[in-house]
């Protein structure tokens, strides 16, 4: 008996000692990185392995634009670092704090700051995907998809460098956050959801539809559907299966599939590559995964 507690207890130990030699390997390779001016504008970054300069995933947290950070479960990010993927995952300003353009802004100069740190961090410039879900899909296909804000004159080197990426795999997105074009597509309920609102440092979706026009091109602006075309790199989308319109309520509706079907709509009429995964809904010929769409498009010869 007492062995086996002796067995037991050396088990016991050694687990604990794997688990600690297990989250120091995929504890960051470099934390808190300051990519900007702000104490929000923070990022983490993970090296992988391998031959020349490594392919990037860039992760973008969720949240409404209100909440959120950069943390998460390991499980997300092995994947791809066994892969010889590198990986980060960035924290940007809030909306509770600054409203558009910044959340968005600040996730796009965080490109740049890692492209200008390729050398450094043996990053391959031409081969950097983004993902995440929520408002950091909405975030991620607004980059995806919108013009190269590279500044060549500017006196910031960071804000020389491309925001133009390779990819992007998303969940539960919003393609639009324009209430007077969302609410045609969901009904009523996804005006709750605070996000709207707060986009453009309106305390209420009253206050927000009152003083529309103030607002309508930023709504337009950080609408990711309105810069879509044609010459845009892919985009995979992923969403949950519950279609019912209106939409049930504000939680539903911030995140319908309806998104998806718009966006996907309108990339196959320009002859943009999109792939909507919904399950028993719609499905991508090619991909059953983000991840595997991610890891083709990132190590593709």
């Amino acid at each position: 008996m007492k062995s086996l507690i002796t067995m037991l207890f050396a088990l016991t130990i050694a687990s604990g000692v794997f688990a600690a030699d297990d989250a120091k390997q995929l504890a960051p390779t470099c934390a808190d990185v300051s990519y900007g001016a702000d104490k929000m504008n923070v990022l983490d970054f993970w090296k992988a392995d391998g031959d020349g300069p490594r392919p990037l995933l860039v992760y973008i947290h969720g949240g409404g634009w209100t909440s959120g950070d950069k943390k998460q479960a390991p499980e997300r990010f092995r994947p791809f670092l066994d892969k010889g993927i590198s990986y980060a995952a960035i924290n940007y300003r809030l909306t509770g704090q600054a409203p558009l353009p910044a959340p968005v802004h600040d996730a796009a100069r965080a490109i740049q700051f890692i492209r200008s740190k390729a050398a450094e961090w043996n990053i391959d410039k031409t081969r950097i995907a983004l993902t995440g879900g929520s408002a950091g899909a909405c975030t991620s296909m607004w980059i995806l998809l919108h013009d190269d804000l590279a500044d060549a004159k500017s006196e910031d080197p960071v804000l020389r460098e491309s925001t133009r990426v390779t990819a992007a795999a998303v969940a539960g997105g919003q393609t639009s956050i324009d209430p007077k074009v969302i609410e045609g597509w969901l009904g009523p309920n996804v005006l709750k959801h605070r996000m709207i609102n707060m986009a453009v440092g309106e305390p209420t979706i009253e206050g927000a539809l009152e003083n529309y026009g103030k607002h309508r091109q930023l709504y337009v602006e950080f609408s990711a559907y309105n810069h879509l075309d044609g010459d845009d790199p892919p985009l995979l989308m992923t969403y949950g299966n519950n279609m019912k319109l209106p939409s049930e309520n504000a939680g539903h509706g911030i995140h319908h599939p309806v998104y998806g079907v718009k966006m996907k709509e309108k990339a196959d009429s320009v002859g943009h590559e999109c792939h909507l995964l919904i399950s028993g809904v719609s499905q991508s010929e090619k991909y059953t995964s983000a991840n595997e769409f991610l890891m083709a498009k990132l190590l593709a010869p």
